[in-house]
């Protein structure tokens, strides 16, 4: 993910990321079945996807801590 798009991600709202975050582990999923069955050609793809998942799961975790501290 290019540093932009994780801007973009950082401007989302939690309950956004966390739909956004269940649309890619969907994804990661029929990624990796495509791969067990010899279908995927870009192997790549999946290492991306991962690194995305893992992302979007970070600025979850960054905005609830915020929220969590900000309303202590």
């Amino acid at each position: 993910m290019k540093r932009n798009a994780l801007g973009e991600l950082r401007a989302l709202t939690v309950p956004e990321l966390e739909q956004k975050a269940k649309e890619m582990k969907s994804e990661l999923f029929n990624l990796r079945f495509a791969l067990r069955t010899g279908h995927l050609t870009d192997f790549s793809k999946v290492r991306e996807m991962r690194r995305s998942y893992a992302q979007i799961q970070t600025v979850i975790s960054e905005k609830k801590i915020t929220e969590r501290d900000g309303a202590a």
